[in-house]
Order: C-alpha cells, then sequence, then structure tokens
C-alpha cells in the first residue's frame, strides 16, 4: 500500500516537472533542466509508459535547443520502447522525428526509412497533417533520388488527405509543396502538359498563402523551364523576363533567384540558336560576377558551364577550358555528377592528345558509375520498401492470429456447454480432460509446423545470400575486371591488340559458362583441371594489368592444396578478387602487395596497397566488404582491416590448415 502510494506521488511529481517544461514563461535553460529532471525520475519508476512520456516530452527540448544528437538517440530509445509497449502513436512520432532530422542532414536513405516505418504504424484510413506530411517528405526523396513512380504514388496520398482537412496557412504551404512536386515528377517523365498544369495548380494555392510571393516565382521559374524543354523557347523567356522587374522584392529573401533568372534567360537564348553573342556573353558575365560576389559555388558552376558552352559555340577553346574546368572543379567538390560529365565532355572536346582521351575516360567512367549508383539506390530503396512491408505483414499476421485465437476460444466454449448440457456431470470432467490433451497436442504439432517453417526459411535465405555472394564476387567481379580490361585497349591497335581482345573474348565466354553452372546449380570443382596457385596468380596478373597497377606475389610451397576442400579455395579467391577491385575503385594506388603463406598450421593471405587509405571508423561498408567477411567466417577464419588516410590499407586474412579435407 506505502508503495502504490509512494509510486502515484513519484507520477505526479513527474508530471508537474514536465508541465514545467512546457511553460513557455519559463527561459529555454530552465525548461530544459525541468525536462531533464522528470527523464531521471520517470527512470526511477521502473514503468515504461511514464519513461516514454518523459523521454518524448525531453526530445523536444533538445530538438528547441539544437541538440540534435541527443534528440536522434533519444528518439531511437523511443522508438524501441514504444515498439515494446505496442504504442502505434509513440512509434510514429519517434519515427517521423528521426526521418526529420536525417532529412536535415540530406541523409535520404535514412530519413526515407524512418518515414516508410512511421508509414507502416499509421492507420490506413487515417486523415492527418503528420501523415500527409510523411507522405510529402517520402515523395520529395525519391524524387530526388529519382524513382518517380513512387514519388507520385506518394504525393497523391498526401494531397488527397490534406485536401481532407481545415484550410490554414502550414496546410496551403504543404499543396503548394506537393503539387509543385507532382509538376517536377512529371517534367522529368516528360509529360510536359500535366507538368504545366500542375505548377498552376501550385501557383494558385502560393497565390492564398500570406506571405507566399517567393512561392509564386518559384512557380513562375517552373513552368519557364518546362516550356524550355517543350521547345517553346519565346514563352520561356517571356515568363523569366516577366520574374526581372521584381527583384526587388525576392532579392532579400533569396538573392541568389536573380543571377538564378538571369542565366536562366541567356542559357534558354543560347538553347534557341537564335541570339546575339555578345549581348549573350554580357548577361552571363552579369550572372557570373553577381554569383561570386554572393560567394555560391553551386550557382557560380552553373554560370560557368554555360559559359563554356557559350564558347564553344565560337570555338574559343582558350575561354572553353577555362570555365568547362572551373565548372568540373566546383563539381567535384559539390558531388554534382551531371555538371561534372557535362564538362568533361566539352573539355575532351576542346583538349587534344593523351589529355582529351583521358577527360573522355573519366566521363565514361563517371557514366557508368553514376548507371551503378543508381542502380545500387533503387535496390536500397526497395530493400526498405520490402523491410516495412514485412513490418506490415507481421502486424497483419498478429491480427490474423489473435482472430483465430478467438475462434478457437470461442468453439471450444461451446463445445464445454454443448458436453455439459447432453453429457452426465460424471463423464463431463472425463471428457473435458480429453479436450485438454487435444488441445496440448494441437499447440505441440502448431509449434513443431512453426519451428519447421522456420528452418525452411532459415535455408532459403542462406541458399539466397550464397547465390547473392557469387554472383557478386564471381561473375560480376569477372565481368567487372574484364570490362575494364576491354577499355584499357580501346585505344590500341595491331596484333597484340588483337590477341587480347581475343583472349578477353574467351574469359566472357568462361564467365558463361560460370553463369550456366550457377544457374543449374552444379556442384563443380573450383580448381579442377589446374592448380589453385596458377589460378590465383592468373587472377593477379589480368587485374592488375587491366588496373595499371606495379605487384609483388609471394606465396609458399608448403601448402599442399590438393588437400584443401573446394569451398575453402573459393573463398580465398573470391576475397582476394574483392580486393583487388577495391583496391582500384577507391584506393588509387600505384603497387600492392600480396602473400600466401603458412605459419603454425594457418594459411595467412596479406593484400596490401600504397593508396589513400580511410578512416575505418568513418567508413561506410559495402556489400563488398559484407561479402568478404562473410566468406571467411564461413571457413572459420578472422579478416582485419587496417587502413589510415595517406597510409594504404592492408587486408589480412587468417585461416585453420587443419581439418581441411575434399
Amino acid at each position: 500500500m506505502t508503495s502504490g502510494f509512494a509510486q502515484s506521488k513519484s507520477v505526479d511529481s513527474i508530471n508537474a516537472l514536465i508541465y514545467k517544461s512546457q511553460d513557455k514563461k519559463n527561459n529555454l535553460n530552465q525548461r530544459f533542466n525541468f525536462a531533464v529532471k522528470s527523464s531521471e525520475l520517470a527512470k526511477k519508476t521502473n514503468i515504461d509508459s511514464i519513461i516514454l512520456k518523459a523521454n518524448r516530452n525531453l526530445s523536444l527540448l533538445y530538438f528547441e535547443s539544437q541538440n540534435y544528437d541527443n534528440y536522434m538517440d533519444l528518439n531511437r530509445r523511443n522508438y524501441k520502447l514504444a515498439l515494446k509497449l505496442r504504442d502505434s502513436s509513440a512509434v510514429t512520432v519517434a519515427t517521423s522525428n528521426l526521418g526529420s532530422v536525417y532529412r536535415f542532414y540530406e541523409q535520404n536513405d535514412s530519413s526515407y526509412y524512418y518515414y516508410s516505418k512511421a508509414l507502416k504504424y499509421y492507420p490506413k484510413h487515417e486523415i492527418s497533417e503528420n501523415k500527409a506530411t510523411a507522405l510529402l517528405y517520402v515523395a520529395d526523396i525519391l524524387q530526388i533520388e529519382k524513382i518517380y513512380v513512387g514519388a507520385e504514388e506518394a504525393a497523391v496520398k498526401s494531397i488527397i488527405i490534406l485536401n481532407q482537412l481545415k484550410e490554414t496557412q502550414n496546410r496551403l504551404d504543404k499543396l503548394w509543396n506537393a503539387y509543385n512536386l507532382m509538376g517536377i515528377i512529371s517534367r522529368e517523365t516528360g509529360n510536359y502538359n500535366k507538368a504545366l498544369e500542375y505548377y498552376e495548380i501550385s501557383n494558385s494555392f502560393a497565390k492564398k498563402i500570406n506571405d507566399g510571393f517567393l512561392n509564386e516565382v518559384y512557380s513562375i521559374n517552373n513552368k519557364a523551364f518546362v516550356y524550355r524543354q517543350m521547345g517553346n523557347f519565346n514563352k520561356a523567356i517571356e515568363l523569366y523576363e516577366s520574374l526581372l522587374p521584381l527583384k526587388s522584392k525576392y532579392s532579400n529573401e533569396d538573392p541568389s533567384f536573380y543571377p538564378t533568372i538571369l542565366t536562366n534567360i541567356a542559357d534558354t537564348k543560347l538553347e534557341s540558336g537564335s541570339y546575339d553573342f555578345d549581348r549573350l556573353n554580357d548577361i552571363f558575365m552579369k550572372a557570373y560576377t553577381l554569383t561570386t560576389k554572393l560567394d555560391d559555388e553551386v550557382l557560380t558552376m552553373n554560370v560557368s558551364l554555360r559559359l563554356s558552352k557559350l564558347y564553344d559555340t565560337i570555338k574559343e577553346k582558350d575561354s572553353v577550358n577555362k570555365y568547362a574546368n572551373e565548372a568540373l572543379k566546383i563539381s567535384s567538390k559539390v558531388s554534382a555528377n551531371e555538371i561534372k560529365q557535362k564538362a568533361l565532355l566539352l573539355l575532351a572536346e576542346n583538349t587534344e592528345g593523351e589529355k582529351a582521351k583521358s577527360y573522355l575516360k573519366e566521363h565514361i567512367r563517371l557514366t557508368d558509375s553514376l548507371l551503378i549508383e543508381t542502380r545500387n539506390v533503387r535496390n536500397k530503396y526497395a530493400r526498405i520498401e520490402f523491410e516495412t512491408d514485412q513490418l506490415e505483414a507481421e502486424n497483419e499476421q498478429i491480427s490474423k492470429e489473435n482472430l483465430y485465437l478467438a475462434i478457437l476460444s470461442m468453439s471450444l466454449l461451446l463445445t464445454a456447454i454443448l458436453i455439459y448440457v447432453f453429457i452426465s456431470q460424471r463423464d463431463k470432467n472425463r471428457k473435458l480432460k480429453l479436450v485438454q490433451v487435444q488441445q496440448k497436442a494441437n499447440e505441440d504439432i502448431y509449434n513443431l509446423m512453426l519451428s519447421q517453417q522456420d528452418k525452411v526459411e532459415a535455408a532459403r535465405t542462406k541458399e539466397k545470400k550464397r547465390i547473392s555472394e557469387e554472383l557478386h564476387d564471381g561473375v560480376l567481379g569477372r565481368l567487372f575486371g574484364t570490362r575494364l580490361s576491354l577499355d584499357s585497349i580501346n585505344f590500341k591497335e595491331g596484333k597484340t591488340a588483337m590477341e587480347t581482345r581475343a583472349n578477353y573474348i574467351a574469359q566472357l565466354k568462361t564467365i558463361e559458362n560460370e553463369i550456366r553452372k550457377i544457374s543449374h546449380e552444379l556442384n563443380t570443382d573450383f580448381v579442377s583441371g589446374s592448380g589453385f596457385i596458377d589460378i590465383v596468380s592468373e587472377l593477379i596478373h589480368s587485374q592488375v594489368q587491366a588496373y595499371n597497377l606495379e605487384y609483388e606475389f609471394n606465396y609458399t610451397d608448403d601448402i599442399i592444396w590438393e588437400n584443401i576442400n573446394n569451398k575453402t579455395k573459393i573463398n580465398i579467391y573470391r576475397v582476394l578478387q574483392e580486393s583487388l577491385q577495391n583496391i582500384y575503385k577507391h584506393a588509387n594506388a600505384h603497387a600492392i602487395k600480396i602473400s600466401i603463406s603458412l605459419e603454425k598450421n594457418v594459411i595467412c593471405l596479406s593484400i596490401i596497397d600504397d593508396g589513400e587509405g580511410f578512416d575505418t571508423s568513418k567508413q561506410k561498408k559495402g556489400i563488398g566488404i559484407k561479402n568478404m567477411k562473410s566468406r571467411v567466417a564461413d571457413i572459420d577464419g578472422e579478416i582485419l582491416i587496417s587502413s589510415a588516410v595517406g597510409e594504404g590499407t592492408k587486408v589480412s586474412v587468417e585461416i585453420p590448415y587443419i581439418n581441411q579435407s575434399i
């Protein structure tokens, strides 16, 4: 009784502290201290719901104090606690908070992950501004990542909800954003008439917003861009020029917009092919001067690229190269890959000899890497969507199981009533016991079925992982190496080049056979017909030749490879192959040193490069490194990747030599 009274008193104290932390009459520091005290007191109660309530309040104070690291950490804990309590409302708040912070830091994948989780916990037919906002931000992220179908679907759902809510300034602003987003999506997918329609609708909402002048200006600018893409240059220029007299209104709020409009006008005239060179040059130079004064690197980059294109029309190569190089430098710094591609192409066309080839090669390499990156981004977002769909399916399954349990309980109750009515009291106890035994047997059978299903799913997962590793480390790796090798002889001629090409065509045939083997799940011997060291030597020789690397390969004769099982040899080969690819892609190395030795019944593989190195505590681990670690762990080995910026990288693998058998 005393304990319950004390606990009630603690809860009252916590609520009082929360109230004080929300009272705007207190300054921010005082409110923050009240929130911290309420959270600390809540922990002592060991009541999850009270802890969650205090922590949610504290997270708001972290946000107001701009302490975003603690804000994120606390919301992660709130998310786990909300899951434990099955509090769907608290789950949506925590995940939406995390989504908004990651969006602020422009970490789109993490933001999308948490917003998607939030949307899975909103009731299907809920009409709320929070849900509409989450859908709008998901649409914006997918549009940025060029996943237009998903972006359009999310934007439409957001608009449907917003149109059912009471009209407020905030809702009008979100509707402007949603229709503007629909315009961008339609424009990027080539549906220009629909894009113009959406921009017109967005502009109608901008006019209703009290401070919506900039929204109107942006809508007009976006419409002009669509007309450019449609080839209606006169209409585009007319819209752009209608914004020039408004300079005094928008310059204070967005000083970068005026040089942007100047650039758009000049660029549109350049695209039209009907222009006066000197007049166009004056406009571009005016925009260039303004952007440099604003110290706006992105705008300077865009103007520089367009100046380069202008000078390219009169073949003034010095000016083309000057401004293209400036655009290239800034685009590399801010990771603007599309601008970088265009700058590289301009430089390749306006330089000669090896320098032109190097620009062209870099353009091709960047194009290939962007294609791979786009595919990887889409796969990543598909995986996130799959995970959140699984979560929704699990919630539905729990609901179904609860329904089945209710039906089963009702059936048992009905059976008990029938037994009580039609059978004597003496027989009733015996039959009830029989029912209980039968129920226990059914539960055992059900549990056995679940266990068997788990084993089947685990086996499927393991097989999918194995096939993924084989395709990534084997087929994809060899295709990548062969493509690079063919690319390296692209500018060579003669008999030697023909023989080299023939050799790589033979390698492609080998890869074709390997794909066929994987597809038929044949358990063939990885090294049949040749020695393992010979195969490894061939791999190293072909890769370093393609990557233009110096190398040193040392190995011992103490290892009897014929006595080592194929699984171990395949995984050693794949780890070495992945390491060589990583060195080429990321290290910018000149030389590598590879050794295979036997030390105290342990096979030691060492791969050292003299590249740029990286900070291992910050490096993001991709599927390649994960596969390497998975392969080494699968053969009871250990892998260590050590590196530092400017000091190269070392990959060390140790595999037991004992207990190896074919």
